[in-house]
């Protein structure tokens, strides 16, 4: 008995937390599926009630509690429908491509990019901006390539080697980083629940990148929009 117990803590221990897309609404950080009494509230019969509990997070981009939700997405009438299209009027293709060099093969998907910058800051030598193909997997060291690549919040980087792909970094805690008036940056494998998720082709489930100024043509995902619309945070 006291076994089954322990196992059972361990299970808990293991689960990891998930994040719930409400239809236009907030992010529901949920870090405990089971449901727990909630105090001072009871029904009809005098029965005490339990729930869920989780931590509702802005989306619209427009709380004045950032980066918690205050209802605001209701006032605005905010929607989290999904355009897919750029500023200059393209559509974004939702396709993965792959640089090959003698020792890596570099896949990239431009749809589901944050645009962070990690990528053409801390490697300008691979991944350049203004070239065209725009990586080159044999411009560095094969340690400076995948340190970069373990560097992207988005997942839109992955590497092969010896035909084997890393994409995931499952050494790490799960993990929600408010990032400086910009995305909110996923990692350690949290759970992304919700209707019509679509993650891109290749993309990681492990690191991801979810908009918080409610901008993204890619939503919920994050797709750079932050930047174009001047997104500010001014308390985080």
């Amino acid at each position: 008995m006291e076994t089954n117990k322990v196992e059972q803590q361990q299970d808990k221990l293991k689960e990891k937390p998930k994040i719930l897309t409400l239809p236009n609404g907030p992010y529901y950080l949920i870090n405990e599926m089971e449901p727990k009494v909630v105090e001072n509230l009871r029904n009809s019969n005098g029965e005490s009630l339990s729930t869920i509990r989780g931590i509702a997070l802005c989306r619209c981009g427009a709380s004045k509690n950032k980066p918690f939700c205050d209802g605001t997405h209701g006032i605005i009438r905010f929607l989290n429908n999904d355009t897919e299209v750029t500023e200059t009027g393209h559509i974004v293709k939702d396709k993965r491509k792959t640089y090959a060099g003698k020792k890596i093969i570099i896949h990239d998907n431009r749809k589901i990019c944050s645009h962070a910058a990690e990528c053409v800051n801390n490697l300008p030598s691979v991944f350049k901006f203004d070239a065209r193909p725009w990586i080159d997997p044999e411009a560095a060291t094969l340690e400076e390539s995948i340190n970069t690549i373990r560097k992207c919040p988005s997942g839109a980087l992955s590497y092969s080697i010896d035909g084997v792909e890393y994409k995931d970094q499952n050494e790490r805690k799960p993990m929600v980083t408010v990032s400086k008036e910009g995305p909110y940056i996923i990692t350690g494998g949290v759970e992304l629940i919700g209707d019509n998720l679509q993650f891109g082709d290749g993309a990681s489930k492990e690191h991801y990148t979810l908009c918080r100024c409610g901008a993204s043509r890619n939503k919920p995902f994050c797709d750079g929009m932050h930047r174009v619309i001047n997104f500010k945070d001014d308390k985080n």
